[in-house]
């Protein structure tokens, strides 16, 4: 009588590679070292493809980086950043009370290289401070507190506290404005304001020492404003001037440069934008 080992082996071995090609294709069987221990590979790439703390020139003019934040209460969080050559872009302020829009939707209409969201607005999308779009204002302007990231008449680009500097409509040719609130830093140290210590998505706009403007967005419940602010003065951006604008459900940026590209996406429509062409 003919011996079975032979078709014993073989099924044992069919048996065996069906085995290691199923747990191939579940991604359950780890890279090993030469150690012999098992280790998952880190990711070295950032939201919209980059390497991570490395500026990447998306345009002339326009730099993006990503950088993992940690605060010392162990909250982290993935931030990207844009920084923009003031001579090479030109920004202004979008504002539809009456038909806000998706941030996709606003990209696509202005044709934008990067829109991103811009200080408060109310339950009627009016805004809680002084908004200028293309020199037609609205409502009025914050006293004492808050800052205003504004463009005048000769196109230069302005980010000020109006505790410091408080808006002059007599005297003052302003042809776009958002203004929110509290100013993160002046003069390059971090300020001191009072504020909840609730987690929320972040958006920032700066102004580094070399006069660059400068997009910061924490996509995640991460930070509050407190850590956000000590993030930013512990930074190697040379941040010089930096303001908190609509966070939470409103933070979102989207970015097409050359070959790079960001989808930050908010929560809601939004009534008012920061466009930059």
């Amino acid at each position: 009588m003919p011996s079975r080992k032979p078709h014993r082996s073989l099924y044992a071995c069919i048996l065996f590679v069906f085995l290691i090609s199923s747990l191939l294709a579940c991604g359950t069987i780890p890279s090993i070292v030469g150690s012999g221990t098992a280790t998952a590979t880190p990711s070295t790439t950032g939201q919209s493809g980059q390497s991570l703390d490395v500026w990447t020139k998306a345009a002339a003019g326009v730099e993006i980086r990503n950088e993992d934040w940690k605060s010392p209460g162990d909250n982290e969080d993935q931030v990207t950043i844009v920084r923009l050559d003031l001579h090479r872009v030109h920004l202004s302020i979008g504002y539809r009370p009456r038909t806000p829009l998706l941030l996709g939707d606003w990209m696509r209409q202005t044709h934008a290289l990067a829109v991103l969201n811009g200080g408060y607005f109310n339950e009627k999308n009016q805004p809680t401070g002084l908004l200028i779009s293309d020199g037609q204002s609205y409502g009025s302007s914050y006293d004492g507190f808050g800052g205003m990231l504004s463009v005048n008449t000769q196109g230069q680009v302005d980010l000020r506290s109006l505790r410091d500097h408080p808006y002059d409509p007599n005297s003052e040719q302003i042809q776009q404005a958002t203004q929110s609130s509290p100013m993160l830093m002046e003069n390059g140290q971090r300020t001191a304001f009072s504020a909840n210590a609730a987690s929320e998505r972040r958006t920032v706009v700066a102004i580094d020492k070399q006069g660059r403007l400068l997009l910061i967005i924490s996509p995640n419940r991460a930070f509050s404003l407190d850590e956000m602010a000590d993030l930013l003065a512990s930074s190697d951006l040379s941040i010089e001037t930096a303001l908190n604008l609509d966070g939470g459900a409103s933070t979102g940026l989207y970015l097409h440069a050359g070959s790079q590209s960001v989808t930050i996406d908010p929560v809601t429509t939004l009534p008012i934008v920061i466009i930059i062409k």
